[in-house]
């Protein structure tokens, strides 16, 4: 199979026919062995009848869907899990990403031997304030710590090889960074293509703020993931060390003061260099204990099961 395009969504009963029609006609006119495989992300609407209904029209629509909504992430992860075509497509559901970006970007993969292409929105239709302006925000951010020179890193429409796809753990809210969890996994030849954005036709928009706060903080995780998700002693254990030692240092200092220089002096405990390093040696020991913890947890089988699928459609 040369294509899977993975589709999470959620309440877009309105936009999946027109979708799915302007895919299937991409797909034909290019020759395209394909599958297109929906996942429902707990939509309270008719999304999951409509899947239905072409799958049964048309046998290389394939369906997941969630008992309840899990978000994004998990979605892509499923979706990821069960592609089997040599490239992966991935787009949203609500008609803004263009179908016919779908040849260019599997030639960039298949011909110009790129592991993984993201689409740059450069024209964007979004509010300014509502989304732009985050989404700039986000750009810079992860530009900055993950290395990447990417313009778009949240944009859905994106094309991996199948091997990348298989070896990333998608969750959280961590499908904005899936470029940098790519770099992370070894996958390096990663470029970009401008693609056409489209005006919201149906619908509204998911974007809130807690998707804005949440993106900040799961960056946070993947760059401390990127530099001591495998050693978290080093980052913890060196802090604590630190800490520890200077604390030690103002026990040091407290007791040959008292003892040689000033014996008659003021009681230790109405120092503030007292409370100084008891703090300090107290926060070290517990950074030491942190990174130590983390060493252990490192080493521990992690737990897989983040979603429950209720259905499912021409899956194996």
């Amino acid at each position: 199979m040369n294509i899977s395009v993975v589709i999470p969504l959620l309440n877009e009963e309105e936009s999946l026919l027109e979708l799915h029609d302007w895919i299937a006609k991409v797909m034909q006119s290019n020759q395209f062995l394909y599958e297109i495989i929906f996942i429902d992300d707990g939509s309270t609407d008719k999304s999951w009848n409509i899947i239905q209904e072409l799958s049964q029209s048309n046998p290389s629509v394939k369906g997941i869907k969630f008992q309840k909504n899990y978000g994004k992430s998990q979605a892509l992860n499923i979706g990821f899990k069960k592609a089997v075509g040599d490239v992966v497509i991935t787009m949203d559901a609500d008609l803004q990403d263009s179908p016919d970006e779908i040849p260019e970007l599997y030639k960039m993969i298949t011909e110009g031997n790129l592991d993984l292409v993201s689409g740059w929105k450069k024209k964007r239709y979004d509010s300014k304030i509502r989304k732009n302006l985050p989404s700039k925000l986000f750009n810079a951010a992860a530009r900055a710590t993950s290395g990447l020179r990417l313009h778009d890193f949240n944009c859905g429409l994106k094309a991996y090889k199948n091997e990348v796809v298989k070896s990333v753990d998608v969750y959280g809210e961590m499908h904005r960074y899936i470029p940098v969890l790519a770099k992370n996994e070894g996958f390096h030849k990663i470029d970009e293509k401008v693609v056409q954005h489209q005006a919201r036709k149906y619908g509204v928009t998911k974007f809130g703020l807690d998707r804005f706060v949440n993106g900040f903080l799961d960056l946070i995780s993947i760059w401390f993931l990127s530099k001591f998700g495998k050693r978290p002693m080093h980052l913890f254990g060196l802090l604590g060390s630190i800490a520890f030692f200077i604390g030690l240092c103002f026990v040091v200092y407290l007791g040959i003061d008292k003892l040689f220089l000033n014996p008659t002096g003021r009681l230790i405990t109405n120092r503030p260099q007292f409370y100084i390093a008891l703090v300090t040696m107290i926060l070290g020991t517990q950074l030491f204990l942190a990174g130590f913890l983390g060493e252990i947890l490192v080493r521990s089988k992690k737990d897989e099961k983040r979603y429950k699928v209720s259905e499912e459609i021409n899956l194996e």
